[in-house]
């Protein structure tokens, strides 16, 4: 019998639709299947050594142990700027333009719950990370989608939004590079983006989480740089990615004052900041990042051209993606992105992510990820060859 029912916030989270996929695995490796995990997003390099003796020295250190100031060290903030001058030529007020954040994913979550409220809408990008959804869900506001197509570079095409909806929107979502479709964006949409944004008064959040994985020689491009970017929105960063410190839950957002202090006084009540190690690892990470990151990208684009190349092998006509660590691929004609990641799963042991799982314009796609060494992305490659779905030299 049911003694305490959930509020209707909670019950207008949405379904988690990857716990299937993670239920799906468990049974292929109960059977004794030697699964290869190409579906997950969780880096597979450890954190950086100077990164985890920065954590254990700082965490000897008794000021640590006390509570944080409320908004984070000064210090740690100055390195986010710091970071942002060095490598996107963008200047950042530590104090006003700089907020810590308990990872991306939670500031993602918290913003549509900060500015909009039942009536409200918000843009977001479909494919896209499926926790955009939950924070609008929390938020009580309304939702509207802005398809990613492969004929556009899965950047969003503005002229399909109505008067009514541009009217509407207090926020929009974006993220590049792009989760799941590895697309980067350019500075003339940036422009658009930012000329948009002023016209209707909406609130532009762009998710960087992927900001120093570009390839080809290409830094991604930050949303800061474009001009009057400031006047309309903010970025976040966050550490897992660029310094695999997943686990450590620490990310920044930087822009726009207003909406700055609005997450300061939002997480004023909600936390006491993030413990004060980690923060003084952050900061190592950001300083030192010339010397890490580098060696990062380098090996995810290395993974990148093996699998491209491998799956190209077997006749499978696939592109290349420009930043991220996950590329993008179409599904054999006639399925659908569910059943060909089911049969994936149980045919070779392959696990990739169904485009489905990412929005309704994800449908005719799986997401895959660089995150296993060459030698297995290779393997995956020979294993999807076996149930031939495609013709190539093998």
């Amino acid at each position: 019998m049911k003694r305490f029912t959930y509020s209707k916030r909670m019950q207008r989270l949405p379904k988690q639709f990857f716990a299937d996929l993670v239920r799906k695995v468990q049974v292929a490796q109960e059977k004794g299947m030697d699964v290869i995990n190409l579906g997950q997003g969780n880096p597979d390099q450890p954190t950086p050594d100077h990164i985890i003796q920065s954590l254990q020295q700082a965490a000897t250190n008794p000021i640590n142990h006390k509570y944080p100031p409320f908004r984070g060290f000064r210090n740690v903030k100055q390195a986010v700027a710091n970071f942002y001058k060095r490598n996107y030529d963008v200047t950042l007020d530590p104090e006003r333009e700089v907020a810590i954040l308990f990872g991306g994913k939670g500031g993602l979550v918290e913003l549509p719950q900060i500015f909009t409220e039942a009536g409200d809408s918000v843009l977001v990008p479909d494919p896209g990370y499926p926790d955009y959804w939950s924070g609008i869900a929390l938020s009580g506001a309304g939702m509207v989608t802005m398809p990613l197509l492969e004929k556009n570079k899965f950047l969003p095409d503005y002229s399909l939004l109505s008067e009514e909806q541009l009217h509407h929107a207090k926020m929009m979502l974006l993220n590049y590079p792009n989760n799941p479709t590895g697309a980067t964006a350019t500075s003339e949409f940036f422009e658009e983006t930012v000329n948009l944004a002023k016209q209707y008064d909406i609130n532009i959040i762009h998710d960087f989480a992927y900001g120093a994985i570009g390839f080809d020689g290409k830094l991604p491009t930050s949303f800061l740089q474009t001009e009057g970017a400031k006047d309309v929105g903010i970025e976040i960063y966050t550490m897992s990615k660029s310094f695999n410190m997943a686990g450590w839950r620490i990310a920044f957002a930087v822009g726009n004052e207003e909406v700055i202090e609005a997450i300061n006084l939002y997480q004023d009540h909600m936390y006491c900041s993030v413990f004060g190690a980690v923060q003084e690892a952050a900061i190592t990470a950001l300083d030192e990042a010339n010397d890490s990151i580098p060696e990062l990208v380098s090996l995810y684009e290395r993974r990148r051209n093996v699998w491209v190349n491998a799956l190209r092998e077997i006749g499978w006509q696939v592109e290349p993606c420009e930043g991220s660590f996950f590329v993008w691929l179409p599904v054999p004609e006639g399925m659908s992105s569910v059943e060909f990641a089911d049969e994936l799963i149980e045919k070779v042991g392959v696990v990739t992510a169904p485009g489905l799982g990412f929005g309704e314009h994800g449908e005719g796609y799986i997401r895959t990820a660089l995150l296993v060494d060459e030698e297995r992305l290779k393997e995956a490659a020979q294993r999807i060859a076996t149930i031939s779905y495609f013709q190539g030299s093998n």
